[in-house]
């Protein structure tokens, strides 16, 4: 059923439940996101797209559009909550993207240069966590993971078997992969779970600097540009 709903002061046609963030993406709003994959259940865990529902700060990817919904996405407010989040995730790992496999290709990147952030308002923590390198097609780089579990709920065995996991709380979180699950991957789920990561965090092994620079992912069309495809992931 269609409905209508008003976002940043103007009214636009949805459809009854549509997630918030792909009725945006529809009508040209972009929404930041990490953790939400179009067409996935939606996690909820990074908050990078939080906006204002009705007066209310909400993560779009876990509200479905009502009818007479008010959404504000470019408020102030709630655009530099947005940026602080982002630069919290910079703050709380080790994210030195010069240098990293996955830049040019890192969604955790490529939305920090949609918010402008230059440099975390928070002090880095710089904390030492053990990279996995057990599994003879997967590296864990733990210093880059952002905890948003799309590997933890997306990548399975064919038993429906988690292959990654998150251990630990608070400062001693830290991703881990099943091992023997891990080698009996198929190569395309290997790189299936290697594409989903936002972040350079799970890497195929022997193929790190594989894409030229001017090619990569976000150098070709960048994540705004893909967020507003309908035919484009989110990852």
């Amino acid at each position: 059923m269609s409905i209508r709903i008003e976002i940043d002061g103007v009214e636009v046609g949805t459809e009854q439940n549509t997630n918030l963030v792909d009725a945006a993406a529809a009508a040209g709003v972009y929404i930041p996101t990490l953790c939400y994959l179009r067409g996935k259940p939606c996690l909820g865990t990074c908050r990078v797209c939080s906006v204002k529902v009705n007066g209310h700060v909400m993560p779009a990817c876990t509200v479905e559009v009502a009818d007479g919904m008010s959404v504000e996405v470019d408020e102030p407010e709630t655009a530099d909550m947005r940026k602080a989040l982002v630069e919290m995730l910079f703050a709380e790992g080790n994210h030195n993207c010069p240098s990293c496999e996955k830049s040019g290709r890192c969604t955790l990147q490529a939305v920090a240069y949609e918010v402008d952030m230059l440099v975390s308002r928070f002090p880095y923590r710089f904390p030492i966590r053990e990279r996995d390198h057990g599994s003879e097609r997967i590296w864990l780089e733990r210093d880059r993971c952002i905890f948003c579990q799309r590997c933890v709920e997306f990548v399975r065995d064919e038993a429906g078997n988690k292959i990654f996991s998150i251990s630990g709380r608070g400062a001693e979180s830290r991703i881990d992969v099943d091992t023997e699950r891990a080698d009996a991957m198929p190569i395309e789920q290997v790189r299936y779970a290697v594409e989903i990561c936002p972040v350079g965090a799970i890497l195929e092994k022997q193929v790190g600097f594989d894409v030229p620079i001017g090619r990569r992912k976000y150098e070709v069309k960048s994540v705004r540009e893909r967020a507003l495809d309908p035919g484009e992931d989110c990852g």
